[in-house]
Order: C-alpha cells, then structure tokens, then sequence
C-alpha cells in the first residue's frame, strides 16, 4: 500500500507521493498544494478544514481556529464554538483531510504516512505528532525532521553532495540543522531552533508596535477587529518586495486608524525576532564545529524565508546568497515523499543512509553542590549527538539509610530540571548504608525514531530495573484515545462535491461584511442569486454561476490569499 508524505505545517500543510516520475505532489479538493492548516464549524454545524475555514477566520473567530501546532505536546484545551480540542486532535482533522485528498487522487485507500516535524520538537511533541496521525487513519512510518526532508529534497532532486545549512522557518517555529551529503549518506551534523519564531511572530510585532503607538491596549478590541488587522499586515508583510510602501486602515474600538507600512518601519519592528534566529544558527554551526567557510550551500525552508529582510540578513551574515531553487514552502512536502518512497524501497531511488541527531540534552536529576539540594540537570545524552546511541552514567546515593532513588528523565538544556521538560520517572529500591555507599548506574538509549528506553542497574545488588519513557503531555491513555477518536468519528466534513461552492460563499460573506453602501447591496444581490442556482442542484448550472461569482468577487477583495 501507498506510503504518502506529509508536511503537517503551522500555517499550511501539504502532501506529496514519489512514483515512477519523482515526487508527485498531490492538490487538494480545490486544486491546491498548500491546505490552510485551519479548522473551524460552519453555520450548519460541520467541520470544516482549509480555505474554507480560513475564509471565515474574520467574520466567525470563535468557530475557528488556526496556528494550534504552536500547542502540540500540551493538554491545552482550544475552545471552538460549542467544542473543546487539543492541538493533536485539531491536527488529526487537516491530516485526515489530506489523507482524503490523497485517496482521491491515487484511487486507493491510504493508510500510511511519514510525517514531518520541526527538528527542534521535543520528545512531547513528537508523539503528539503521531497520535494525531493515528486519530486520523494513518500509521505513521516515520517522523522526518523538515530540515532533513529539505536536504533530502535538494540532495535527490539536483543529485549535489556537500554541507548543507538549512533554515527552515515557517508559520510559527524556526530550525537550523547542518546536514552533509556524500555516497548516499545523509548525515546530520547539528540542529538549533526556536519552537515560537515564525512568520506570524513578525505579524504580531506588527500589530504590537501600531497598538503600543496609538496607545490602545488589545484586550479592548474586538476579535473581528483584531483579525481584520491581522489579516491586513500579514497581506502588506508578504506585498513589501513588491511595494516600497503600503498604506492601511484600521477600525480600533471606536476610531480609525490609518498606518502606512513602509520598508524601513518593518526593519525597526522585526529587527528583534532576526536577533532571536541568529542565535540557532550560530549555536548549529558552533555544535557542528564547522566554519561558515566550510558549508557549500545555503538552502531556505519555508514561507518565512520568502522576506527580504531575512534573505538579506542571511547574506550579510554569510558573505553570499543562499539557495532557492525549489519552492520553499514545499520542498519539505517533497522531502517527505522521497523518504516515503525510500520506505517503500521503490525501485526508482537508490537507497538513502540517514543519521539524525538528538535535538535536545537527555538526562536525570541530582543534588548540586555541597548544601545546593536536589532539582540540578545532570545531562546523559547531550544534543546534537548522532543517534542511535547508548550511553551510561553513574550516580550516588544522597542522603544517609536512603531506601530508593528516584530516576527522574527530563530533555532540555538548563542547569536546573524544572526548566525542562519532565519525560518520565523510575524508583530504584537501594540497601540502606551511609550517603554515597550506593552506586546506580542510568543508561539511556535514544534512536532515531525519538524512542528513549531507560536502564537501570543498582550495582551492589545486581538488580535491573528497564522503562521505555512513554508517558509526556498530551499523551492519551487508552480510554482517551479511544474518547477522541469517537468524538472524531463523528464529526463531518463537507462532501467534496460541495467544497468549492461552500468556499466561494464564505469568501462572499467575508467580503461583503468588510463593504459598505452599494458595493455591499451588489455583493448581496449576487450571492443570493447563487444561493438560488445551488438550491435547484443542476451541476452545470451551478459551475457556470460559480465562475460568474468568481469573477465578480475577484473585484472587490482587496486581500491577497495563499
């Protein structure tokens, strides 16, 4: 059975399959590549997922829903009309979407998936990852790091060996991995990231700097008011190549606001978030012990990096400009397409090797320093070592006719354990004896699937203890899986027939609701009259009145939509 692969995005996700031909990337029941990862209910009550969602994020924000990947690997409960979810639930919905895509075109069910993450998500994340791809239908083969699915893409599709750096941001997370390609071995040096850096934060620091400038506070505004503002920046952010300047009005509380978006105000703005992504990158090339001289290309991931002022900085920073041969918001979708042809050992490409490495510090918690006490961060398995690996340390115990040690598991790079992320635990029971008569030994595995097996050994005693670290937050016990995935099951999308129509309607209703006067009364008129065509159900009527409503409505909408 087809092996599809996924680029589960925070602002679009996409899918993709390798034939004979290379990678085909698959459309959407709209003909589109890029799905908006958005989902929210209709006014019948229906789930809806994609640009029709997206449609309605302006006229019915509190049915929907987007940027929720930011919240995978939590329990945080994302409230949609009468419905609660969590991010891995929100994300089954646009898998299960794409799933449906795919089974469509390739005219066969679908079953399985590699699906990519960013390389800087935690072991949380990533599991939350895969159970959205097991509440969607789909068995998730492999989970691929979005870096590593770009080199891949590059390496495979202009058949370069080298060093790659790749800076991959997108909606809402930012890596940097450091990846070298020779005789069909794909080896990763380092990866560095930022889980809350992306496009929609330069949109934020937008609107935050226009609010701080008026002297409005945002908890006054209106979520139509703040969603139409959204969307306007986010429309001058991605129009500044084109225009040197962008003159926009706001309606804030009870006052408009006229702003003009010039190129030099967006510098100023952003100059904080470029700060932040050239941390990772220097910390990626430090980790790898390489010099910049020693990297042969540059490869950008991701709509982000489409900004000017990234590109330039990227320059200035590397002395030469990178690389942008394939389209940047979906080489990933590629790279995971290859890998899924790579599982499926087609006989069109040749065989791959691939290392990964530990994005984040493994390790346990122990007493500090000499009257310090307990709650310090002794790491095991340091970031960015090439997995799969195995490594053991020892520890003491601590206090006098200590009965058991407790072996707490956390990832993260701090000094102190509850600045990272807690994993699991195991208690070892130790004879009683003086503090430091007892020695345990922790061994931890970690291979490239994110999978940590924990081992155990007090060694006066021989006695062995083994935990495979499966608990993390937002995992689901059996009952909870088996809840989520019936609430799931019951929720509908629209038939595929009426996608089309029930997009064009929703974009009406957005545009309608920003007109006035007789624009207004004409934009009404119209979508009436298709209201009428659709309830007479001649198909041939109905796709001549819905070009007849495209063209009008091309007129009148002054939002520029990916």
């Amino acid at each position: 059975m087809t092996v599809i692969g996924i680029d589960l995005g925070t602002t679009n996700s996409a899918c993709g399959v390798w034939t004979d031909e290379g990678v085909k990337l698959i459309p959407n029941r709209l003909g589109d590549f890029l799905t908006p990862s958005v989902v929210g209910y209709d006014d019948s009550g229906k789930i809806s997922v994609g640009r029709i969602a997206k449609e309605r994020l302006i006229s019915h924000s509190d049915k929907t829903v987007a940027v929720f990947k930011r919240l995978m690997g939590t329990d945080h409960k994302i409230e949609i009309g009468s419905g609660s979810y969590t991010a891995t639930e929100l994300s089954s919905l646009v898998l299960r979407s794409l799933k449906e895509d795919a089974e469509t075109y390739l005219g066969e069910p679908v079953s399985r998936a590699v699906i990519s993450v960013p390389a800087y998500f935690n072991d949380n994340q990533r599991l939350a990852t895969k159970l959205a791809g097991e509440l969607a239908g789909l068995k998730v083969e492999r989970l691929i790091n979005e870096p590593t699915a770009a080199a891949i893409a590059y390496g495979l599709h202009e058949k370069n060996e080298g060093t790659f750096l790749i800076l991959d941001m997108g909606g809402g997370t930012f890596d940097v991995s450091i990846l070298e390609f020779f005789d069909g071995v794909m080896e990763v040096h380092a990866s560095a990231g930022d889980n809350y850096l992306g496009g929609e934060d330069f949109v934020d620091a937008m609107l935050n700097n226009i609010l701080s400038s008026e002297n409005i506070r945002k908890e006054t505004l209106s979520r139509l008011q703040l969603q139409t503002m959204y969307m306007k920046l986010e429309s001058a952010k991605r129009q500044m190549d084109a225009r040197a300047e962008n003159e926009l009005s706001f309606e804030l509380g009870d006052k408009i606001v006229n702003w003009k978006v010039t190129e030099e105000w967006f510098t100023k703005v952003a100059m904080p978030l470029m700060l932040r992504a050239k941390r990772p990158i220097e910390t990626a090339i430090r980790d790898a012990r390489l010099s910049p001289s020693q990297i042969n290309d540059i490869v950008l991931v991701g709509g982000a990096t489409r900004m000017k002022l990234f590109r330039s900085a990227v320059a200035k920073l590397f002395g030469r400009f990178p690389s942008c041969n394939l389209d940047p918001d979906l080489v990933v979708t590629m790279g995971a397409a290859i890998q899924a042809g790579l599982i499926e050992k087609h006989k069109g490409l040749d065989e791959v090797v691939l290392t990964d490495v530990c994005p984040y510090t493994l390790g346990t918690e122990v007493n500090g320093p000499e009257g310090a006490g307990g709650g310090f961060f002794l790491p095991i398995i340091e970031r960015n070592t090439v997995v799969p690996v195995s490594i053991v340390r020892s520890v003491q115990t601590a206090h006098d006719n200590q009965t058991e040690v407790a072996i707490n598991v956390y990832q993260g790079e701090h000094r102190r354990v509850e600045k990272n992320v807690f994993l699991g635990s195991l208690t070892a029971a130790v004879p009683k004896g003086p503090a430091g008569q007892e020695v345990i030994d922790i061994r931890y595995s970690y291979d490239m699937n994110g999978l940590l097996e924990v081992d155990v050994k007090v060694v006066s005693t021989g006695k062995k203890l083994n935990k495979v670290i499966e608990h993390a937050a937002g995992a689901m016990d059996d009952a909870t899986r088996a809840a989520s995935l019936k609430k799931l099951s019951a929720l509908k999308f629209h038939p595929r027939d009426q996608e089309e129509n029930r997009m064009l309607l929703s974009r009406g209703e957005r545009i309608y609701e920003t007109s006035l006067g007789e624009e207004r009364d004409y934009i009404a008129h119209v979508l009436a009259e298709f209201d009428a065509i659709l309830e007479r159900q001649n198909q041939l009527e109905i796709k001549k009145a819905r070009q007849q409503l495209e063209e009008v409505l091309k007129k009148f909408d002054n939002e520029e939509w990916f």
